[in-house]
């Protein structure tokens, strides 16, 4: 069993530093987005100062939020020295890439992060999408999708100090943080354990109330879906351990939640392979039918980079469904189409 994790505030987005385990706190920033309001930063000492892992989105309401809480702790900003992203997406990474010039802290990330890092262009934040979701049946969406303007285009961005790999050690006062691995929700997205404490900083691979999108970047891999399940399996075979999400409060245990999420991704596939069976052939058919959100809306009635995610995560639960062997897939470059077996 997981050690438990120290009281939060009953209001998870509640602004300060929240202990959750022997010198390590959690610090709720807000986000200049709708829907998410809040991503959790979490700070521990490290070596040569403190080790920051996801602090947020570039911005002076951030950096405030950031300052405030490190107050409380008896810490200024700058004695940031390291900051950890579990995933490139801009709530998790560009506060940090924009303090590497502003106070010189080392900025490291999975290495597979590379793939949509790298690929990143301000005038077009979904290069590849227009044409995937092309090939689901939604050329409207695409058409759409290639006209979106970038909110965030003058929002620092750039390739980190140091790419990590799975296995990799970054000390810290009491041990070292272990790099796992976590493809699905982006390829490269890693989380970070902490044997001595009990926790696992799990970033967006495992939330406690949602599930997260996959594929939603730049340089999408081919089966999202395959690999997310995958990732979730590997923490199954490790001890169980405080969840620290990056969205959401702390949860008892990451194994309790990883079962509730392959539970639902069970019932996503028999949901999506039951429409084929109706009639359905492609992935927009399919996710027009569906609910969305916990608010079970329906697809048109979603922001349109969620009409996209949408669209790629039932197109990523074909796959899998097709991979074991529940479904049949008929391929062209124009079209993918979809008959239940």
């Amino acid at each position: 069993m997981p050690a438990n994790a120290i009281d939060q505030p009953d209001d998870w987005t509640t602004p300060g530093a929240h202990p959750v385990a022997p010198g390590i706190h959690r610090i709720p920033l807000p986000l200049p987005i709708t829907g998410l309001t809040t991503v959790n930063a979490y700070v521990l000492e490290g070596p040569d100062g403190l080790v920051l892992i996801d602090p947020g989105w570039a911005g002076p309401a951030n950096e405030r939020a950031v300052t405030t809480a490190l107050a409380e702790l008896g810490h200024r900003l700058g004695d940031v020295r390291v900051c950890l992203a579990t995933h490139h997406h801009w709530d998790h990474y560009t506060q940090a890439f924009a303090w590497r010039e502003t106070l010189g802290v080392q900025l490291r990330i999975g290495e597979n992060e590379r793939f949509s890092i790298d690929g990143f262009d301000t005038a077009s934040p979904f290069p590849n999408h227009p044409e995937l979701l092309a090939r689901c049946g939604a050329e409207e969406l695409a058409e759409r999708v290639l006209a979106i303007d970038v909110s965030g285009a003058g929002t620092p961005y750039g390739p980190p100090d140091g790419w990590l790999r799975d296995g990799d050690r970054i000390p810290v006062r009491d041990g070292e943080l272990e790099v796992i691995a976590t493809p699905g929700h982006t390829r490269g997205h890693v989380v970070y354990a902490h044997s001595p404490a009990g926790v696992l900083f799990a970033g967006d691979h495992v939330l406690p109330a949602i599930t997260p999108s996959l594929g939603f970047e730049v340089a999408p891999e081919a089966t999202p879906l395959r690999s997310f399940i995958s990732s979730l399996k590997l923490l199954l075979a490790r001890p169980d351990t405080v969840l620290l999400p990056a969205h959401g409060p702390v949860g008892t245990s990451t194994h309790t939640r990883v079962h509730e999420i392959l539970d639902h991704h069970r019932d996503r596939l028999d949901e999506v392979n039951e429409l084929l069976v109706a009639g359905a052939t492609n992935a927009y058919e399919v996710a027009r039918q569906l609910p969305w959100t916990r608010h079970r809306r329906q697809l048109d009635a979603l922001q349109l980079e969620h009409q996209l995610s949408a669209v790629m995560e039932i197109e990523a639960h074909l796959d899998v469904l097709a991979h074991l062997g529940r479904v049949t897939l008929d391929e062209t470059p124009a079209a993918r189409r979809y008959n239940a077996a």
